[in-house]
């Protein structure tokens, strides 16, 4: 006979946010099962976040060598051993394991089951040994990557952000279907250790990103070698032997590219498959689980967030966002309230690429007057010590100031954002940041002289103007 739990919290899925639902209910006390059928710490841990940032990292160390020469360092040469990358990629994963390792969380009193889970009514979710019945389910499922149905594409091997990181030898030359994030992070971190890449893009590389400053990311990769072709199909693949051939078609001509692999990064799609939804009446459909501001789905009882979740983005810190609205809606009876907005997202290629709020596109779209702050980075002191002068910083304000969205392109954008988010969430008016005291030499006074700049036009006053010129001197 089956074993019958009756927690108040079961967790489905034991990604980022699964876990940090689980580990919040537990500190609280809560009886808390989580249920996950593959790795713990999902894709982010094991083959995402962590691992492509370490690759990532391994690749920067690679381009600062070869670019010391402008520091004053002669240095003869560098060699990638590949093997190496690999190892250093698998002890970073293995360094962060225990964080959201199984024996961490039943220390935390969190009942693991390590089996696939479905539901089998609107009150119960099964294993294949074990029936759970509890006041509230969190299906945290994540996703995995979506394969388009290109013609041939099964007739070998290709990879996915699911296996690359388990390659131990360097290709010799990547093909990579799809300009997104992942897409362009790879195509980056492989041609500075030393493959030819060529990149294949639809539409727009990082459409969801300002234009202009995507360009300043594309101009980088290229002028390191990475070839982008954008506006292309891939209508067919043929593998023979060690190598891969896409067909692409353009402007109504077709040609072939050949490498040695090929990287398929074309998105996510919800992990859904296999949960018998339809058993919980819970909705969705082919974006995901359908849920309400309130991440709660048409069951009642049952709260979907992170990846799965229709209409939200697959980010970790997303997720991780989604599970504290759930926590204080399911345990303390809280209102809470999804904000699209308050959930930034950045590229980590060099340059980073960050954004948190509306872009300008979006804000003109919404019919918002805005107003246009920017400062680059060549007007920088510190990027010029450590000559990283590409990129600047936009922010989209009202008319009257307050800040509806900010863009940066640069170094360390991905951290420079943070400040930004918060103001968005607090509905700050750029005034805020010319009152702001800030260490000297950082990055982070981009952001402040945009906002002494945002106010530069109405100023007529010579008194004024003098006080001005003097914060640029003195900050």
């Amino acid at each position: 006979m089956a074993e019958t739990l009756a927690p108040d919290i079961c967790v489905i899925g034991g990604g980022p946010g699964g876990l940090s639902v689980a580990a919040a209910a537990a500190a609280f006390g809560v009886p808390t099962v989580l249920i996950e059928r593959r790795k713990m710490g999902g894709d982010c841990l094991n083959t995402g976040c962590i691992p492509s940032k370490a690759l990532l990292a391994a690749a920067k160390r690679a381009e600062a060598i070869r670019g010391a020469g402008a520091f004053g360092l002669d240095v003869q040469s560098i060699g990638v051993n590949f093997a190496k990358v690999h190892d250093h990629v698998h002890k970073v994963i293995a360094a962060v394991a225990p964080t959201d390792s199984t024996e961490r969380f039943r220390g935390l009193g969190v009942r693991v089951i390590h089996d696939h889970a479905k539901f089998k009514d609107r009150n119960t979710v099964t294993t294949s040994e074990i029936e759970i019945r509890a006041r509230r389910f969190v299906i945290a499922t994540g996703s995995t990557p979506a394969v388009p149905p290109i013609p041939g594409l099964d007739g070998g091997p290709y990879l996915t952000n699911e296996t690359i990181f388990d390659l131990k030898e360097r290709p010799e030359h990547l093909i990579i279907i799809g300009a997104g994030p992942v897409g362009l992070e790879m195509a980056q971190a492989f041609r500075r250790l030393g493959s030819s890449v060529t990149v294949l893009e639809a539409v727009r590389p990082l459409t969801n990103d300002d234009p202009e400053c995507v360009a300043i990311v594309l101009d980088r990769l290229e002028r390191e070698g990475v070839v982008i072709r954008s506006g292309v199909n891939v209508i067919g693949i043929t593998h023979a032997g060690a190598t891969v051939t896409a067909t692409i078609e353009t402007a109504g001509a077709e040609q072939t590219i050949t490498g040695s692999h090929l990287l398929v990064a074309t998105g996510r799609r919800p992990t859904i498959d296999g949960l018998d939804l339809d058993a919980a009446g819970i909705g969705y459909d082919k974006s995901g689980i359908v849920v309400n501001s309130k991440l709660k789905t048409r069951n009642r009882r049952v709260y979907a967030i992170g990846d799965c979740a229709a209409g939200h983005s697959p980010l970790t810190h997303a997720a991780n966002y989604h599970a504290g609205l759930v926590i204080r809606n399911a345990l303390f009876r809280l209102p809470v309230r999804v904000d699209k907005s308050a959930v930034p997202w950045a590229t980590y290629t060099e340059p980073e690429l960050a954004h948190t709020g509306l872009t300008e596109a979006q804000a003109r779209a919404r019919g918002i007057k805005i107003r246009i702050a920017r400062w680059p980075y060549n007007d920088n002191d510190r990027a010029q010590t450590e000559r990283e002068t590409r990129g600047h910083i936009k922010v989209i304000t009202t008319r009257k100031g307050r800040i509806v969205g900010v863009t940066i392109v640069g170094a360390q954008a991905g951290e420079l954002i943070a400040a930004w988010t918060l103001a968005i969430a607090q509905r700050l008016n750029i005034r805020a940041f010319t009152e702001i005291v800030l260490p000297y030499p950082t990055l982070s006074e981009l952001g402040k002289r945009a906002a002494i700049d945002f106010f530069k036009p109405g100023l007529t006053s010579s008194w004024v103007r003098r006080i001005i010129a003097w914060m640029r001197i003195f900050g």
